[in-house]
C-alpha cells in the first residue's frame, strides 16, 4: 500500500503541466534521435546536460527518460525501412524487419515494433514498481563473488545465440570481447595503440553502423549499375488478426527477456534481443519465414529492447550502477544536483524516484500515441524511388544516363 501510495504521488507530479510538456519534449527528440543512425540517446542527453542545469532535477530526469524510451522506439524505425539500425539494440530487428517492409509489409513491422514496446515498456516498468524497493535492501548483500558470477553469466548467455555453426559464433564472440578490451575502462589503457582516440573504447554504435548501414549502401550501388532501384510496395496499412495472433505470445517471452539482462550489470538490450529471435525461430511453427519476413523476429525482439530500459533504469535507481551508456550520463546528471542513486535513494528521495516511474508509464502511453499513427506514413517512404539507370550489356557503358519523355535526363 505504500509502494502505491507513492507512485499515486509521483504521477500527481509528473502529470503537472511543465512536467508533461517535458515528457513529450524528450519522447519527440528520443524518436528522432532514434532515428539518425549513429547519433543515440546517450549523446543527446550529454549534450542537453548543460541546458538542464536550471531546470528542477525531477523535469531533467522526465526529460532524459523520455529520450532514452524514444529512441529506442526510433531506432527500430530505419532498422525496418533502411536496414540501417538507428541503435544497437536495433541490429537484431534489421534481419526480418527490412525483409517484411521488401514484401511490402512495413507498416505491420513498424506496428508490431511499437505495439511491442508498449506493452514490454509497461510490463518492464510494473516489474520495477514491485521489485526496486526490495532490490534496494538486497544490493548491500552483493559482493565480488557475485559481480563475477553476473559476469560468467553474461558469457554463458553468449552460447545461445552462436547459431548452428560453433566455429563461426565463438570467433565472433572473441572478435567482440576483443573490441570491448579497447580502451582505458580500468584506468589502464588497453589495446590503444598509443592513439587517444581509441581511449574511450570503440562504440558498439558506430560497428553496427558500420556493418549495416555500409553494407547496404553499397549493396544499392552495386545493383544500380545493373537493374533500376525497384519501388517497394506499401501494402495494407494495419495489422491483421493474423499478425496480432503470431505477435502477442513474442511479445510476452521478450519482456521476459528483456528485463532480466536489462537489469544485470554486463547485460544491456544487445543480448536479450538476440536471444528473443533465437527462441522465436526455434518455437516458431513457420520456421522456413525466418530471413524472409517473419513478424515474430521482429516483436520479440524489440519487446526485449524496451523490457530492459526499464531493467536498465531499476539498476541505475536501486544499486547506482549504470548498465548502459545512456543511464551512466543520466547518474551524471543526478550527481551533479548532489544526489547519488543506489540503496538509499528510495529513502532519501521517494518523491523523485517515485515521479521519474509514473514519467515512464506517461513516456510509453506517449510514444504509442506518436508511433503507432506514423506507421503507414513511414511505410509510404518505401514509396520513394531510386535513380534510373539502362541495363549494363556488353556493347555499352555499365552505366549511362537515358533520355526520358520530357526534357532532361534520368
Amino acid at each position: 500500500m505504500d509502494t502505491l501510495n507513492a507512485l499515486l504521488e509521483g504521477f500527481g507530479n509528473a502529470l503537472t503541466p511543465l512536467n508533461l510538456m517535458y515528457a513529450c519534449l524528450g519522447v519527440l527528440l528520443g524518436t528522432a534521435v532514434g532515428v539518425l543512425p549513429g547519433i543515440g540517446p546517450a549523446m543527446t542527453v550529454a549534450l542537453l546536460l548543460p541546458l538542464t542545469y536550471n531546470v528542477d532535477l525531477s523535469s531533467a530526469l522526465i526529460l532524459f527518460a523520455g529520450i532514452y524510451y524514444g529512441g529506442l522506439y526510433g531506432g527500430s524505425t530505419t532498422s525496418i525501412l533502411l536496414n540501417t539500425p538507428g541503435e544497437a539494440s536495433s541490429v537484431i530487428t534489421a534481419i526480418e524487419g527490412n525483409k517484411m517492409a521488401k514484401a511490402g509489409r512495413a507498416a505491420q513491422a513498424l506496428a508490431t515494433a511499437a505495439i511491442g514496446s508498449f506493452v514490454a515498456g509497461t510490463i518492464g516498468t510494473v516489474l520495477v514498481v514491485l521489485l526496486a524497493p526490495t532490490i534496494a535492501d538486497q544490493v548491500v548483500k552483493l559482493g565480488a563473488p557475485s559481480y563475477l558470477a553476473i559476469m560468467l553469466l553474461a558469457l554463458v548467455a553468449v552460447t545461445a545465440v552462436l547459431g548452428s555453426s560453433k566455429l563461426r559464433g565463438s570467433c565472433s564472440l572473441f572478435v567482440g570481447l576483443a573490441i570491448g578490451l579497447v580502451g582505458a575502462g580500468t584506468g589502464q589503457p588497453r589495446l590503444t595503440f598509443g592513439s587517444p582516440l581509441l581511449a574511450d573504447g570503440i562504440d558498439i554504435v558506430i560497428v553496427a553502423v558500420a556493418i549495416f548501414a555500409l553494407g547496404e549502401a553499397l549493396w544499392v550501388a552495386a545493383h544500380l549499375r545493373r537493374r533500376p532501384l525497384e519501388v517497394i510496395p506499401v501494402g495494407r496499412p494495419w495489422m491483421g488478426k493474423q499478425d496480432w495472433q503470431r505477435s502477442w505470445k513474442p511479445w510476452l517471452r521478450g519482456t521476459a527477456f528483456g528485463f532480466p539482462f536489462g537489469a544485470v550489470p554486463a547485460g544491456g538490450a544487445e543480448m536479450p534481443t538476440f536471444l528473443s529471435y533465437v527462441t522465436e525461430r526455434k518455437l516458431s511453427r513457420n520456421p522456413e519465414e525466418f530471413g524472409r519476413g517473419a513478424i515474430e523476429g521482429v516483436a520479440g525482439p524489440e519487446a526485449a529492447n524496451n523490457a530492459s530500459a526499464a531493467g536498465t533504469l531499476m539498476t541505475l535507481l536501486a544499486i547506482g550502477l549504470p548498465v548502459t551508456a545512456t543511464a551512466g550520463v543520466i547518474l551524471a546528471a543526478m550527481q551533479s544536483y548532489g544526489i547519488q542513486p543506489g540503496p538509499q535513494l528510495f529513502d532519501s528521495e521517494p518523491l523523485l524516484v517515485w515521479t521519474l516511474i509514473a514519467s515512464l508509464f506517461i513516456a510509453n502511453a506517449l510514444l504509442l500515441v506518436l508511433n503507432l499513427p506514423m506507421a503507414p506514413l513511414w511505410a509510404s517512404c518505401c514509396r520513394s524511388p531510386g535513380p534510373t539507370c539502362t541495363p549494363a550489356s556488353s556493347s555499352s557503358p555499365r552505366w549511362a544516363p537515358t533520355r526520358s519523355t520530357s526534357s532532361g535526363w534520368t
